[in-house]
């Protein structure tokens, strides 16, 4: 299929919340210096934000069963920040980085249980020990995404790689070890593990979309009339917008047909079918690393086009059995390497699997920081928190936690700076989620365990 190309010729007469329509389906552009403002934003509080600049975004991206704890972290050099050996795949952007230390979540250290009750990475509340009427509080993004959420189309996106399964522990839920985002403190937030189905979400009813048709052909006429109103700059970023999305459109067709076609188990599988309700041409990606990527990229895309200015992605569930085999003599599951008992063959692929996970979190954000916005890049005008519900995954540790924030915050963040409260009486991990809702226009007194924000981030 031909993407549409654009002439250079100039108009002032499009505005930012210009959609193209077809077959119902609803097409969102990226941003554009041809257009005046970026439209409407959040009601009420989150509204702050003036008209002419790019909106905020948040993500949390989630990786089970902890870290490798000796090559964890940084050091504040002369310069900045001096990564360890599994963050050093972020050197590229490190300018943008903030490594965190010491931050905890209090409710995790006593009672029975390694892995649910330390669930609340999002939360800081109290994860209820139960096998029925689980529990564990409404996290911050769907708090920012009830209130954000009314300027966009989707309140959030939520993704992940692994179904739950079901069985329990210590009595708990192994439910929790599937979700960190809970939309009410007793209902998790539907969690899209199928990339088709993730990608028809940016596209209106994905029902309504044809199976032999692109999405850029159902609104290809109407984004032909777009010639003649942008400039020259604006007509390339748009050839280059389109482009990117149909080449997301083939590379999940491609996954989706090597998943049909790999029958001998060659390839990794969730242990999963697919649902009832899943689309014909809906199916897991036979390789976890189109998976995962796809999955990533497709966040990256729903930011780009403003379908939504909030996200979560679970690289994978605690306790996962993935296996990353692609890596080289990687022998087990994720969970099952994470409790390596100091054993230096099985602690080396322990640290190969969380320094993968650091590459794809690179690659994202150099992604959104290539990603042109006006004045800022959209990596500057997000927020993306990286977090595992683990420290030692081997001593099921949470006594701190691996935590990451990455871009500008929209101007309010100073990258390339190490935070320590290890020594600090209060270091509650809720205390930065109340500065990130902060900076995204949603001010709240208290959240979870904490009562005051984090200070001096920008």
């Amino acid at each position: 299929m031909n993407v549409p190309s654009f002439s250079s010729q100039r108009s002032r007469g499009t505005t930012r919340r210009h959609f193209l329509r077809g077959a119902g389906i609803a097409f969102g552009l990226p941003w554009l210096e041809s257009m005046n403002a970026w439209g409407s934003t959040a009601a009420g509080k989150a509204g702050a934000a003036a008209q002419t600049e790019a909106p905020r975004r948040f993500a949390a991206l989630f990786m089970g069963n902890g870290v490798n704890p000796h090559h964890w972290g940084a050091t504040q050099g002369a310069n900045g920040l001096e990564l360890m050996k599994t963050l050093s795949p972020l050197e590229p952007v490190k300018d943008r980085l903030l490594v965190m230390k010491g931050l905890w979540n209090p409710t995790t250290v006593e009672g029975p249980g390694g892995h649910y009750p330390k669930m609340n990475v999002l939360s800081g509340l109290t994860v209820k020990q139960t096998t029925t009427d689980v529990q564990v509080g409404t996290t911050m993004d769907q708090l920012m995404a009830q209130e954000i959420g009314r300027a966009t189309p989707m309140p959030s996106i939520v993704l992940g790689t692994e179904p739950p399964r079901y069985s329990t522990d210590s009595g708990f839920t192994s439910l929790y070890s599937a979700y960190i985002s809970w939309s009410s403190p007793t209902t998790p937030a539907p969690k899209e593990i199928y990339p088709q189905q993730a990608f028809d979400q940016l596209f209106d009813d994905g029902s309504k979309r044809r199976r032999d048709k692109s999405v850029l052909d159902l609104v290809l006429s109407e984004a032909n009339s777009l010639k003649g109103k942008v400039s020259s700059r604006d007509a390339q970023k748009l050839d280059e917008y389109f482009t990117s999305v149909r080449e997301l459109e083939q590379r999940i067709e491609r996954a989706d047909e090597i998943s049909k076609r790999d029958t001998n188990g060659t390839g990794w599988q969730p242990t999963v079918k697919k649902p009832t309700f899943a689309r014909p041409e809906a199916g897991i990606p036979a390789d976890v690393r189109d998976h995962l990527k796809l999955q990533l990229d497709i966040m990256v895309l729903a930011f780009q086009m403003d379908r939504t200015r909030i996200a979560t992605m679970m690289l994978n569930n605690d306790l996962s059995q993935m296996n990353l085999g692609f890596l080289g003599n990687i022998k087990g599951g994720i969970h099952e390497l994470s409790h390596h008992a100091g054993n230096a063959e099985r602690l080396d692929m322990y640290q190969r699997v969380n320094q993968y996970h650091m590459q794809l979190l690179s690659e994202t954000l150099q992604k959104m920081d290539q990603t042109d916005e006006g004045e800022r890049s959209l990596l500057d005008n997000s927020m993306i928190l990286f977090c595992s519900s683990l420290w030692d995954g081997n001593a099921h540790d949470s006594r701190q936690l691996p935590i990451l924030l990455a871009g500008g915050g929209g101007g309010t963040l100073k990258g390339n700076r190490l935070f320590d409260y290890s020594k600090e009486e209060n270091r509650r991990l809720c205390r930065l989620h109340l500065a990130v809702m902060e900076r995204m226009g949603v001010k709240m007194d208290r959240f979870g365990d904490a009562e005051s924000a984090l200070p001096d981030l920008g």
